[in-house]
């Protein structure tokens, strides 16, 4: 079949409008056979077949009036097949959706009257089609364009005939779902109209009609139009008369509506409340999966709201058994996991079940002075976590099993240990049950409460984490892998125990499963392994050796997937264990097969980001014992970013960059900086990082800035005569990113002032006036999170030490936040600095720190061990004040004072 390509004013029977508009169109038969010839060919098995007949579609998308032939078809040809006419529609409907601005203005007529006169054909699936094809029209912006739409649809509700209504209203629905927004601002059919007439359909004959029409109301329920919440009483008596209808997708759109009521209106259902859960248990355990999925996100609602704990707690005893078995894998989840096959090592991955992976950078935040300790928080484990739950592209992202985990973990967090009366005989009779997926179910459960029950829970633990070990040798694959996940969640309790009774054996068994020979577990165990790292942080130490065999041979072992989850667990091994891994029996075990993962992929593979954040960590942990492989790594990194900016400052020639190679990169170059020190220098001056990093500082997009900040800082640190003569340049783009609203990039923009400032010293003064009222801004802002008013405060501190004559006449404006803020931190460097600074400016200007004295005297009490000078900083403004004042005053001052800061004020400073 040859199709002729010249544009003239017949082709193969197609008609060109040349411009003027033809109100009656009829098809050529000619054309009409070879579109129908091409329909039935694309319906081919054969890809060969499909690929010629996709490339044939898309030479006739070059005439216009092939989409009046689509539509035809789809509309008109009732002799034909409905597979063949539906697949018509949806072709012309991929058109709309690409080109439908592009078509004249009879054909993009044709279609609209078309798919009106079709919108109650016989046929269920071309109804469908149609529908979608009218949705699709609409969401283009032509609804606007389509006055008569919605009115046409409406009036056809009323029809006698079944099939128009239920066409007009599976229409409508689809409308509401994908243009809600312009519905409700519609004058041409407004709400108050149309919501009325959808609640009379609640109660039709036909289940499909009574789906659609409840479907339609519930997308309004979010945004609360007052056409909704005036007839709010009416929805509500025709939904609960609705409660035991016994179709599922009218059971479904019923457990929707009273899971969205609670978020937009709960006031509504509190009257109620008692029987909606009661209705709830029994929808959640419904023989249709997608009807119980949706009553089990009422309980994950239900949690967020104050009244849950009240509202449940008659139900918990029978609320709690069904979602532990809602848990339980079904017969279908089992398939599709491979569930029976045990050892799946050596099968390749496909590169479809390797998920889409974004950089997520471990610097994030440069200085947090806050920490004082790792405190890890579980998430509960979704589709991307490594916990033996399924994730298989196979399987729903989000199933029963999941969702019912999800509740049973957030009403652990509400009810705290008064869930334990119910859910441990629960988990006695599970976690020793003889069937294998009952068992699996049970440490599934007991992995959830673990984050609500921890208190409770704790007295079982001595049996329960042997029992757990154990479980890690199980024959079933997805027993071991859950098991791991479940560890996970109980580690730190097996970690704060002295003589390392429990971690030793937990650790070990983990390390075991690493090296699996199913990739479940692998998985799992990888990723708990993580999670113990950052529990048990230098308590791995004595073990270091044998973690490292193991995560070194797992690298032979590992399919692609696999691979990634191990970058994170060394790179958070060397995050938690640092400078202890810079041996060089470590060092030879650790870095060849990482260098040879980094020589082996090239530089556009995006499996380079996770090996460049491991290498980041592994960088900064071994500080000078990385030395031997830092060059070819330095300069791979400034390469990335240089490639990356090309490419976004040439966008005709090159393709659309991805900047996570540049961001990645940046934080490798960051990682080095802070590992090497000094030695990063060399570095420096045989590359152009300078200019690169100054492009990347004004990069658009806010995660490169981040990076580039946090880069700058290192930089500054390391090898600050590389970083003096750009100052100039530097300064005026931080002081642009002084904008708490994007909090990372200013917190990090924040920082690197601090670190060049006690670099700079004294010729800091030029520039203080370009970041000094953004700072006081920041700092006095409400709702500012904690890490970046601390590390504000630290840095308005350092321009405090190193110009004390320039930022002290500012003093009243920040001194009470800055006291605040720098209360809690643990003793350090920055702090030292920070508090050097305000004693500088407090000499400067005392008269700025009178109002808020109290606040300065509980400041300096939050030090455990002040350098010795700065102790006596602290007590020449003490005792100054106090001369100031006069012994009575001051003893009216210290009054005020609570009874610990008192006597610790009077034990160290003698006031």
């Amino acid at each position: 079949m040859i199709f002729c390509l010249s544009h003239c004013s017949s082709i193969n029977g197609f008609m060109t409008t040349g411009g003027i508009e033809i109100m009656e169109w009829t098809p050529r038969s000619e054309a009409l056979g070879q579109i129908l010839s091409l329909l039935k060919e694309s319906q081919s098995p054969d890809t060969v077949v499909q690929q010629s007949v996709q490339q044939k579609l898309e030479e006739l998308n070059k005439f216009t009036d092939f989409n009046k032939y689509l539509i035809y078809v789809l509309t008109k040809l009732t002799s034909e097949d409905e597979p063949t006419r539906s697949l018509s529609g949806l072709i012309l409907k991929n058109n709309v959706k690409t080109h439908f601005h592009q078509f004249p203005p009879d054909v993009a007529q044709f279609i609209k009257t078309e798919c009106l006169s079709a919108v109650g054909d016989p046929s269920p699936l071309i109804r469908a089609t149609v529908g979608i094809l009218i949705t699709t029209t609409a969401s283009k912006g032509e609804l606007s364009q389509w006055p008569e739409l919605i009115p046409r649809l409406f009036d056809m509700l009323d029809s006698p005939d079944y099939n128009v209504c239920e066409g007009a209203f599976g229409a409508l629905q689809k409308i509401c779902e994908d243009s809600g927004e312009y519905v409700e601002k519609n004058e041409n059919c407004p709400l108050d109209i149309l919501i009325p007439k959808f609640l009379q359909f609640f109660r039709h004959s036909s289940s499909k009609i009574r789906s659609h029409a409840i479907a339609c109301v519930n997308q309004f329920i979010i945004s609360k139009p007052q056409a909704l919440m005036t007839n709010i009483d009416t929805f509500l008596q025709n939904l609960f008369h609705l409660a035991m209808d016994d179709d599922s997708e009218v059971m479904k759109n019923v457990c929707r509506a009273l899971v969205m009521l609670l978020d937009a209106h709960i006031s509504s259902l509190i009257p109620h409340m008692h029987n909606i859960i009661e209705y709830m248990m029994i929808r959640t355990q419904d023989t249709d999966e997608n009807v119980a999925l949706e009553a089990c996100e009422f309980w994950l609602s239900l949690a967020e709201h104050p009244i849950c704990k009240e509202a449940l707690n008659p139900h918990l005893s029978k609320l709690i058994p069904i979602l532990v078995r809602g848990m339980k894998y079904s017969e279908i989840d089992i398939i599709l996991l491979k569930g029976d096959v045990e050892e799946d090592e050596n099968v390749p991955d496909r590169s479809q079940d390797i998920k889409p992976r974004f950089h997520k950078s471990r610097h994030t935040i440069r200085h947090e002075p806050m920490e004082n300790g790792n405190s890890h928080a579980d998430d509960f484990p979704d589709d991307d976590s490594d916990d033996g739950s399924e994730d298989e592209t196979s399987l729903s992202d989000w199933n029963l099993r999941k969702c019912s985990a999800a509740a049973l973990d957030v009403l652990a967090n509400v009810f705290r240990d008064e869930m334990l009366p119910v859910i441990l005989p629960i988990l006695k009779e599970t976690l020793f049950h003889q069937e294998w997926d009952i068992r699996e179910s049970g440490i599934l459960a007991l992995g959830a409460i673990a984050e609500g029950c921890m208190n409770g829970m704790t007295p079982h633990l001595p049996e329960l984490i042997p029992y757990l070990i154990n479980c890690l040798k199980d024959k079933k694959a997805l027993v071991r892998s859950i098991t791991c996940w479940t560890l996970s969640r109980y580690c730190h309790w097996a970690v704060v125990l002295p003589d390392h009774t429990y971690l030793k054996p937990l650790m070990y068994e983990l390390l075991k499963c690493i090296l699996d020979s199913n990739k479940r577990v692998q998985e799992a165990a990888c990723s708990a392994f993580a999670t113990l790292e950052e529990e048990a942080c230098t308590e791995l130490v004595p073990y270091l050796g044998d973690i490292l065999k193991t995560l070194v041979f797992a690298f032979k072992k590992y399919q692609a997937k696999n691979l990634l989850i191990l970058y994170d667990a060394i790179g958070t091994l060397a995050d938690s264990v640092g400078n202890y891994l810079n041996k060089d029996e470590y060092i030879h075990m650790l870095m060849p097969p990482l260098i040879e993962k980094w020589n082996m992929l090239k530089d556009e593979d995006k499996d380079l980001f996770p090996l460049l954040e491991c290498l980041s960590s592994v960088a900064t942990a071994l500080q000078s014992g990385f030395l031997p492989y830092c060059g070819p790594v330095y300069q791979r990194c400034v390469s990335l970013v240089e490639q990356t900016l090309n490419q976004t400052m040439n966008p005709e020639q090159f393709d659309a960059a991805d900047k996570d190679f540049m961001i990645v990169s940046l934080d490798l170059l960051s990682g080095l900086a802070e590992g090497l020190n000094a030695n990063v220098g060399q570095l420096v001056a045989s590359s152009n990082i300078m200019q690169l990093l100054f492009q990347a500082m004004q990069d658009p997009m806010p995660e490169v800035r981040q990076s580039s900040f946090a880069l700058l800082g290192d930089l500054t640190k390391a090898s600050f005569q590389h970083v003096a003569p750009c100052i100039s340049d530097f300064m005026p783009i931080l002081g642009q990113n002084l904008n708490p609203e994007l909090i990372s990039v200013c917190n990090n923009a924040t920082w690197a002032i601090g670190e060049i400032s006690v670099k700079l010293g004294s010729e800091m003064r030029i520039y203080i006036n370009m970041v000094l009222k953004d700072l006081i801004y920041i700092i006095n802002k409400p709702n500012t999170p904690k890490t970046l008013l601390e590390n504000t405060a630290i840095t308005i501190g350092r321009l405090g030490y190193v110009c004390p004559n320039e930022v002290a006449p500012l003093l009243q404006q920040f001194i009470r936040q800055w006291c605040i803020s720098l209360r809690n931190i643990r003793d350090n460097e920055e702090k030292d600095s920070a508090f050097r600074g305000v004693c500088n400016m407090i000499s400067v200007n005392p008269a700025g720190v009178v109002e808020d004295f109290i606040f300065f005297c509980d400041a300096i009490a939050s030090w455990i061990n002040p350098k010795q000078d700065l102790k006596e900083m602290f007590h020449k403004i003490l005792h100054c004040f106090k001369e100031q004042v006069g012994e009575d005053n001051w003893k009216r001052f210290t009054e005020q004072f609570p009874p610990p800061l008192k006597e610790r004020l009077s034990q160290q400073y003698g006031v």
